[in-house]
């Protein structure tokens, strides 16, 4: 495969799709944006970007993207359903996957916008590092729907035979989403923290675009995994702090150890189908237990680096949003 010089992006018109385009145009790629219904005004006066409107959970989307697709030189797949309903994951992850896949054409090289919820959290424990050798969750045993749906993207698009980047982002932050689930929950004005010494596995939005469309700039070499977290992980305690200063958000704050959390889950065991997820101790653990986050296969593969310390990047994010 030669230069890379034109991509198609799926989910175009979403939080990472916006910032891929913008990444992928800043390096003077050429930009084939796929959207459900809408797209930014600018993108109009950009001759770079090519705009195509089509509901990838329809299967008469294929004809469309087929078309579309000509001249690309690798896709980026980042369209999907965030949310745990069952049927929008079957609709937009799923349905959208295999369409995407029958109207690409053969040895294209893919780039997938996959998510760090695939990995199996029930088999490690406190202070394990993840990274790219960790087990995934075994089909059917996912600790909730969407990394269900996450685990069978991927395998969707691993027996495809494309060319294959499998991108793993933790949470995904940046400009007017500067807010997470991996903290706790809220009641009221009250944010409770459920804490712990481990990093959270954060990863602003521009970090994700500059990943994506170095993938698909870069040879995968078959199929290749890359955990993208930023560089500069804070704790619990210390991205609470840094959002109060930030944003005057939480008003009031509290934090309870996340073992006594744990131990609640275990309680409350015979009644967990009933239960919020984060008293569910499969929950729990893949969003609350302390892990180690590395992400030196990334570096390795695509270079690159944070642009700033963490506090600082909240700091630019929310002026970019105010």
């Amino acid at each position: 495969m030669g230069e890379v010089t034109r991509i198609l992006i799926t989910g175009a018109g979403g939080f990472i799709g916006r910032a891929t385009v913008a990444e992928a145009r800043a390096r003077g790629l050429e930009v084939v944006a796929l959207v459900r219904k809408t797209s930014p005004a600018a993108w109009s006066e950009d001759t770079g970007i090519t705009v195509v409107m089509a509901d990838l959970s329809d299967p008469g989307a294929i004809p469309v993207l087929s078309q579309a697709v000509q001249g690309c030189d690798a896709a980026i797949h980042a369209a999907a359903h965030l949310g745990g309903d069952a049927s929008a994951l079957e609709a937009d992850t799923l349905a959208a996957t295999r369409h995407l896949l029958a109207a690409l054409p053969a040895g294209l090289r893919l780039v997938l916008v996959s998510s760090i919820t695939v990995y199996d959290t029930m088999r490690v424990v406190p202070g394990t590092v993840i990274d790219e050798d960790t087990p995934l969750a075994v089909p059917g045993q996912a600790h909730d729907a969407y990394a269900e749906a996450k685990l069978a993207q991927e395998a969707l698009c691993r027996a495809s035979g494309h060319p294959l980047w499998l991108m793993r982002p933790g949470a995904v932050w940046g400009p007017g989403r500067t807010w997470h689930a991996l903290n706790g929950f809220a009641v009221g004005p009250l944010q409770v923290t459920l804490g712990s010494d481990g990093a959270l596995p954060l990863t602003h939005v521009t970090q994700v675009a500059r990943a994506l469309v170095g993938a698909a700039q870069t040879d995968p070499g078959g199929v290749t995994a890359l955990n993208v977290i930023d560089d500069d992980l804070p704790t619990r305690a210390r991205f609470v702090a840094a959002h109060r200063r930030a944003t005057g958000w939480p008003k009031l704050a509290l934090t309870l150890p996340w073992t006594l959390w744990l131990g609640l889950t275990k309680l409350v065991r015979p009644l967990a189908a009933r239960l919020p997820g984060l008293l569910r101790e499969p929950i729990l653990r893949a969003r609350i237990m302390p892990l180690r986050w590395p992400n030196t296969a990334l570096r390795a593969a695509l270079g690159g680096q944070d642009d700033a310390a963490f506090d600082e990047m909240l700091t630019r994010s929310v002026e970019i949003r105010t």
